[in-house]
């Protein structure tokens, strides 16, 4: 009964989380240009995937190479915009434009250097996708695993 108890109060407590909405916090593109993550993001019915990650994260970077190859495909069947976050600090801030430019990641990357938003998600891990609809967290995915990314299209195509 009480892992019963505990298992429901997770689903309720993920449940209200994942109705909460984004904050209104700005942040630097790869290019120094601001962006808002509540303004500019909020064409009616588009669904953003904002995965949050780092240049030494492996699992991070895994998914969003197996993102990066399925988005055109994904993109046939939703209205998807794919926001790549990083959360590197200033001592590896310096990676991320060669990491992005190598991989040839064609999606907009932020960076949440100080890490504000990272905190005002309550975001502890990384590799961490949030789905956002309308302005609405619709769906959390923490952590990645090969063939995760095949579940969160799978999510998608429900919203």
């Amino acid at each position: 009964m009480k892992n019963v108890l505990i298992a429901l109060f997770f689903f309720i407590e993920i449940t209200a989380f994942s109705q909460k909405q984004m904050p209104n916090i700005s942040l630097s593109d790869i290019d120094g240009k601001k962006t808002s993550v509540t303004t500019d993001f909020v064409e009616k019915d588009k669904i953003y995937i904002f995965s949050f990650w780092a240049t030494w994260c492996t699992p991070c970077i895994s998914e969003l190479d197996e993102m990066n190859d399925l988005q055109e495909e994904w993109k046939k069947t939703l209205p998807i915009e794919i926001v790549a976050i990083s959360t590197d600090d200033s001592r590896t801030q310096k990676r991320i434009k060669p990491l992005v430019n190598g991989k040839g990641w064609e999606y907009k990357i932020l960076l949440d250097s100080n890490q504000e938003l990272k905190r005002a998600l309550g975001i502890v891990n990384i590799p961490y996708t949030l789905v956002v609809k309308n302005g609405v967290i619709v769906h959390i995915q923490n952590g990645y695993v090969p063939g995760s990314e095949n579940e969160l299209f799978e999510k998608l195509k429900t919203l």
